[in-house]
């Protein structure tokens, strides 16, 4: 498959126009006239302010259809009433997007939901293409070059500076020929059915629920020896994450991680001497003392009951099968011989032609006779689309039942 371009060439401003800015009543019914007048689908892009807001709300939203510029508009200006009439425009359309379970969420908070979808790097992983990102596809396939170099920048900002009004319109600039081309070379791939029940299964994704012990997941959390010691981290994580939400801050933006793990394992006798520990550091760090101070002494008083592990739930963690459940991890490791052989055989990643959990609920679960309705079974079950279930599931058969016997 040729997909190499001709040389790159670095594209800083919009060639379709300078964007429209949609900030106000005018200007919206601007955009909705645009983008009813053109024809085929919509291409849509957010840009979040991760990293600096803790909700992960869209502060500026990406369209562009057909040969008009790009609109950008700010949701910040709008009330629901808005987006339920460019619902109503362009709900209808298919719509493009570049790594979609990124924007669904964002966009389904503003009300705004597609019915029909083209994910561009989804189509890109199911080509085995070398390069993914929306940048490394336009290089490779268009020839184009684009500066990512506003992608983490705070866009809650206001105003939103120029040079990154036009970064943000580049990337809905080129999805619609990016589309097009990758539909030729899924075609040749015998590909594009593939694609669509992808996308199909896009259009219900959700985010995964928090785990229900969410302070877990502090970094460094591995030096903390003691339930006494766990029980401060727990107090101040939930103390951070507090002061975070009422203020809509990242809680990275107030102390960090080490900044927890310093305190719950270091004897301090007072707020002063944990403010003096070196890597209690950050914004927050001393505006918010008393917070910090009172949160450690929380968790030194606590009776609320705290276990040095997270509480088990589901399967057992695959990295214990060798020596705990060796049976469980020869047939998990026939199956991974069994998946890598059919993605190679058709040239995709073997992670899109089965989910690594959906390997693991299978190894873990088909400990008896297997047929092939039992592991389809299964695999549904796990999520799998038709076709991964068609290309994989005689192979999973297979290499169940061949795990576990001797060698002739």
């Amino acid at each position: 498959m040729n997909i190499q371009s001709n040389e790159s060439h670095l594209v800083v401003a919009p060639p379709s126009g300078d964007p429209l800015v949609v900030d106000t009543a005018g200007h919206f019914e601007t955009a909705l006239d645009w983008l009813s007048s053109e024809s085929g689908p919509v291409a849509v892009d957010t840009e979040r302010a991760s990293g600096f807001r803790y909700r992960q709300s869209a502060y500026l939203v990406q369209l562009r259809r057909g040969d008009a510029p790009a609109v950008l508009v700010d949701p910040v200006a709008f009330d629901q009433s808005a987006f339920d009439e460019l619902q109503s425009v362009i709900g209808s359309t298919e719509w493009i997007l570049h790594a979609a379970t990124q924007d669904l969420p964002s966009l389904n908070e503003l009300g705004l939901q597609p019915e029909r979808l083209f994910d561009t790097e989804l189509a890109a992983r199911l080509l085995n293409l070398p390069h993914v990102g929306l940048g490394g596809l336009l290089d490779d396939l268009l020839g184009i070059h684009l500066k990512k170099e506003h992608s983490a920048a705070d866009w809650s900002r206001r105003p939103l500076p120029g040079d990154w009004l036009a970064y943000a319109a580049l990337d809905v600039e080129y999805l619609d020929v990016l589309r097009t081309r990758l539909i030729e070379l899924l075609d040749e791939q015998c590909k594009l059915s593939f694609a669509h029940e992808e996308f199909d299964a896009e259009l219900g994704f959700t985010p995964k629920p928090a785990p229900e012990e969410p302070w877990r997941k502090t970094h460094g959390l591995s030096s903390v020896r003691t339930p006494a010691q766990l029980k401060i981290v727990r107090e101040l994580w939930r103390e951070r994450d507090e002061i975070a939400r009422s203020r809509d801050l990242s809680p990275h933006r107030l102390i960090p991680d080490r900044a927890i793990i310093a305190a719950a394992t270091t004897k301090v006798r007072n707020s002063q001497e944990l403010l003096a520990l070196k890597d209690f550091n950050g914004r927050a760090a001393g505006t918010q003392l008393r917070h910090w101070w009172a949160a450690v002494q929380r968790g030194r008083s606590t009776d609320e009951p705290i276990s040095l592990r997270a509480p088990s739930t589901g399967i057992p963690g695959h990295r214990t099968w060798p020596s705990r459940h060796p049976e469980a991890h020869e047939r998990l490791e026939a199956l991974k011989s069994a998946a890598t052989a059919v993605a190679d055989e058709h040239d995709l990643p073997r992670e899109n032609l089965v989910a690594p959990q959906a390997l693991r609920d299978l190894a873990w679960q088909l400990d008896g006779p297997v047929d092939a309705q039992t592991v389809r079974s299964a695999l549904v079950a796990s999520g799998a689309r038709e076709w991964q279930i068609q290309l994989f599931a005689p192979a999973a058969v297979h290499a169940l039942e061949s795990a576990g016997q001797e060698p002739n």
